[in-house]
């Protein structure tokens, strides 16, 4: 099985959470010695705090102070015991005040992070499954990760997607005896709701369906006695109802709640919880916070203070429904999202406000998906109403500025939201269009021949010849896998000078091309009923048959950043125009940092890609010349696993395959082609392989072993390899392998190696020799050059379900 550099979705975030730090929006420190919840001070700079998740604003209620304060005096600062062998003394009076709220069964926990990770594996049996909302929130998706060491499926559906939910219970209900869904209650990025109405009556359709819903962003804020969001729309929790509390956020003090709508399952999690069972508890100044917030959600005062918060929050939307800001929901709740698409947009918005004096968060990539970055804020009851009109004023004057510098319009971000269109007069920032010219063709035919083969000619096989060819290649083809359409972008200045050049190929692609092989091959198990699941139609530079730098940018150049943000506006058009829902940018240097600011900065994620591998120079003068140039180590491997074995087979190079060896030669493709889950492609057509016969820039290397060593009635040609031809370059493109004698007779080796000495005896500088096993052409004197690109996705669905396919037994 070829190897290679697979994306873990941890690299992914911790890479774009660094990329936010750099530009000072996270991982902040307070300052001061006074915090009264209204402001917050960063960097010396006192600001208005529309940041916090206290909603009700009870974290600064004297009463919950006082009673921290003395608990503390009269407890400690911690009781240090595990509550199966005693709980502190305020803890029974505590959980009896919250049942009262909830009117059911609960336990208390020291935060609804260990609640989740206790509670999941409890409730969740071994002949059951759990399907996660795709926006859940982290925590339950992290906790449900505890399932799959004991072979529970875990699935990922569609944010907040009902039809998609009952198609996926009745794929299961055979299958499995309780069929539980985990969504939140109120989501904490764009506030909206877990649809309670639509799931329901699918409860009373289906009675394996459970629910296990976080709601800690509901809590006290809605709801009789402020039991939250989710006990509003029920009025009561039902049986087959697992729900998730906070004594924090809106409730003002610590901990977690759970809350069971089934006596049986509360009695198993009470009993024996997971982290439950051996975490401390909560310490006494918590609990007795939580007492005292207890206290005030079960008396009227409670009512008083959610129609205080409730006015505010009405206050907000009636201001902003007034202007053009992109309000991605207006809510009841109190978290609000302004979208900005680009994270560029987001931190130039966000650098203003806080500027302006006002504290809000970023809202990026995980939490939400890459291109549909934004500002969130919250509305607490700490804000007064002439803050909430000055942060709205400030909000109208520096939107369409932040979008002018960063060459980004009202409705690009509104259709990256799915929002209504507006009337809208654009006035972009001077920069990119009155310096540089955008030259966009769909063939190569309208491209100059020298001036492209003299940027990109000799850096793979994507010469002007080769780009013909495919474009010859894959088109019209019945099936709309194998039709290609082919993209030139050249970026020149006023002299004419091309700054940057590339081509992209609008194609399908497999989702899964570049994760581990063993979820491609389990993917390719339902792509054998549905050959279209998990398949997108991709925007990519280069295309699925090159490998090598295809981006060409005069980094000496005065604009060659200007030159970049045109690309992003000229990908997002093409991405438009030909309805792909993912754009990739390929090959670029690992550790050009410049680079990966600026993809950043305009959506897009950084994947690691498969390696790429080049020997250059090709200076020998003969193979022991050749193996002088190899350490002793390579040198000892070439000799024992390739010229060993040169004897067993007539090895010839052709320029022309008669009609059974052309179909042996596709058959062997298919072959690598069908098991090489390291790079799970699409398959190529019989076609390409015809064409190539007939263009005398490629030829076959073809390994036939020979007779006495093969067995009766096989086909002697175990081996072939497709190569493209530059002026200066050889390119390893394919390969073909008979699996039943690559072991024993080192069938790829011998591709590699011939590769290698036919490059030479052509007298060619360099030979490019493909994606993947970049470790197992090291051996043969490869330079490997680390290289990753960038990805922009419509939603995170289909990355979080191909993730979460990693490790899944």
């Amino acid at each position: 099985m070829a190897k290679s550099k697979h994306n873990h979705l941890l690299d992914t975030i911790g890479d774009f959470i660094l990329n936010a730090k750099k530009e000072q929006l996270v991982h902040l420190y307070t300052e001061g010695d006074f915090f009264d919840g209204r402001y917050i001070q960063i960097k010396g700079k006192k600001l208005y705090h529309f940041g916090t998740t206290g909603y009700l604003g009870l974290e600064q209620d004297q009463r919950l102070k006082d009673a921290a304060i003395d608990a503390i005096q009269r407890y400690g600062t911690q009781f240090p015991l595990s509550k199966t062998y005693i709980s502190f003394v305020m803890y029974g009076e505590l959980e009896e005040s919250v049942q009262r709220i909830y009117r059911r069964p609960i336990v208390i926990t020291k935060n609804s992070t260990l609640a989740h990770i206790g509670v999941i594996p409890t409730v969740v049996r071994d002949e059951d499954v759990l399907i996660l909302d795709h926006q859940v929130h982290a925590s339950v998706q992290n906790a449900s990760q505890l399932l799959k060491p004991r072979g529970i499926p875990v699935q990922i559906i569609k944010h907040n997607d009902i039809g998609m939910l009952e198609d996926t219970i009745q794929q299961l209900r055979s299958k499995h005896q309780k069929i539980w869904y985990a969504a939140d209650g109120v989501y904490s990025m764009y506030g909206d709701v877990v649809p309670l109405k639509e799931l329901l009556p699918l409860m009373e359709k289906y009675h394996q369906l459970h629910l296990y819903i976080d709601d800690v962003h509901g809590m006290s804020w809605a709801g009789k006695h402020g039991a939250g969001y989710v006990m509003s729309q029920l009025g009561e929790l039902r049986e087959r109802i697992v729900l998730i509390g906070t004594l924090s956020k809106s409730f003002g003090a610590s901990g977690g709640v759970v809350a069971f709508g089934d006596d049986q399952l509360y009695e198993s999690y009470r009993i024996f919880g997971g982290p439950q069972t051996f975490s401390a508890q909560l310490e006494p100044s918590s609990v007795a916070a939580a007492l005292a917030s207890a206290k005030i959600h079960l008396s009227e005062e409670i009512y008083d203070l959610q129609r205080d918060l409730a006015e505010k929050i009405n206050y907000c939307n009636q201001l902003i429904r007034e202007s053009q800001l992109p309000l991605i929901q207006e809510n009841v709740c109190p978290v609000h999202f302004i979208g900005t698409a680009l994270p560029a947009v987001a931190y130039n918005f966000a650098r203003r406000l806080m500027n302006d004096g006002f504290y809000m968060n970023v809202a990026t990539f995980p939490v939400v998906p890459v291109k549909n970055t934004g500002i969130r804020f919250t509305i607490s009851r700490h804000n007064q109403k002439e803050e909430i009109k000055k942060l709205v004023e400030s909000m109208k004057y520096h939107y369409p500025k932040a979008l002018e510098e960063e060459g980004y319009s009202m409705n690009q971000v509104r259709s990256a939201f799915k929002l209504p269109l507006i009337n809208e007069k654009i006035t972009l920032a001077k920069s990119s269009e009155d310096f540089l010219r955008v030259q966009l063709e769909t063939s190569i035919q309208d491209v100059n021949p020298s001036e492209w083969n003299a940027i990109l000619g000799e850096r793979g096989a994507f010469n002007w010849n080769a780009l013909a060819f495919y474009e010859k290649v894959f088109s019209g083809h019945e099936n709309p896998h194998h039709n290609w359409k082919m993209i030139y972008l050249i970026i020149r200045d006023r002299q004419q000078k091309i700054v940057l050049a590339t081509f992209f190929t609008v194609a399908w692609w497999k989702d899964d091309v570049l994760a581990p092989a063993s979820v491609s091959e389990k993917i390719e198990t339902a792509r054998k009923s549905n050959p279209d699941y998990l398949t997108s139609r991709v925007l990519s530079m280069g295309a699925l048959i090159t490998d090598g730098e295809h981006l060409y940018l005069d980094k000496k150049h005065p604009y060659y950043h200007e030159a970049l943000k045109l690309l992003s506006v000229e990908v997002e058009s093409l991405k438009e125009k030909y309805q792909c829902s993912m754009v990739i940018i390929r090959d670029v240097d690992a550790n050009d940092q410049d680079l990966n600011s600026i993809f950043h900065t305009q959506g897009y994620l950084k994947i690691n890609l498969p390696e790429g591998t080049v020997i250059e120079p090709l200076a020998w003068t003969s193979t022991e010349n050749y193996l002088q140039l190899l350490s002793p180590k390579s040198r000892s491997h070439v000799r024992k696993d390739v010229l060993k074995y040169q004897s067993y087979y007539e090895i010839v190079t052709k320029t022309h395959l008669d009609k059974n060896e052309l179909k042996r030669a596709y058959e062997l493709y298919k072959n690598v082609s069908n098991s090489n889950y390291a790079f799970n492609n699409i398959e190529f057509p019989f076609t390409l392989f015809s064409e190539m016969n007939e263009d005398p820039n490629w030829e076959f290397i073809t390994f036939h072993l020979k007779s006495k060593y093969l067995k009766d009635g096989d086909n002697s040609m175990i081996g072939v390899s497709f190569n493209y031809k530059t002026k200066e370059s050889y390119c390893g493109v394919i390969l073909g392998m008979d699996y039943n004698y690559s072991k024993e007779y080192k069938v790829y080796k011998q591709i590699l190696f011939e590769g290698i000495m036919r490059a030479r005896a052509l007298n060619k500088k360099r030979i490019y020799l493909g994606l993947t096993s970049a470790q197992e052409k090291r051996k043969y004197g490869a330079q490997i050059k680390e290289r990753v690109g960038y990805l922009q996705t419509l939603d995170n669905y289909k990355l979080e379900l191909i993730e979460s396919m990693a490790g899944a037994k």
